[in-house]
C-alpha cells in the first residue's frame, strides 16, 4: 500500500475545471491545476497540494518536475519501462500486463 501525502491547499473562490483559466495536467489518477506557482487537485470537497519530488536535488512538484536523473516514483515524467509501451510516460500507460515499477497501475 502506498501512503499519499495529504496537504490541503488554500481555499479557492472558484471550482477548477475546463475553462477556469489554470493549466490542467494529468498526474497519476487525478488532474492537477497549476496555480500561482504550485499545483493542486480536488479531493473530498477541497483541494490538496501536489506531492513534492523526493529527489535530493529537487523541490518541484511531481506534476512539473523536470529532473533529468529523477528517481521519484510519483513524478509525472517517468517513462514506462515495459516492452509494450514504446516509451510512453507512466502517467499515460494503460498496459494490462504492465511490469514497470513506476507506473501507477503496476501490480
Amino acid at each position: 500500500m502506498t501512503i499519499t501525502e495529504h496537504r490541503e491547499a488554500e481555499r479557492h473562490t472558484h471550482t477548477h475545471g475546463p475553462g477556469c483559466g489554470h493549466e490542467a495536467v494529468v498526474h497519476e489518477d487525478h488532474v492537477d491545476y497549476l496555480h500561482d506557482g504550485h499545483a493542486h487537485h480536488e479531493h473530498d470537497g477541497h483541494y490538496d497540494e501536489c506531492t513534492t519530488c523526493s529527489c535530493s536535488n529537487c523541490s518541484d512538484s511531481c506534476v512539473t518536475c523536470t529532473c533529468s536523473d529523477c528517481s521519484c516514483e510519483t513524478c509525472n515524467h517517468n517513462t514506462c519501462s515495459c516492452a509494450n509501451c514504446g516509451g510512453d510516460t507512466c502517467a499515460n500507460c494503460v498496459c494490462a500486463d504492465c511490469s514497470c515499477s513506476t507506473c501507477n497501475h503496476a501490480a
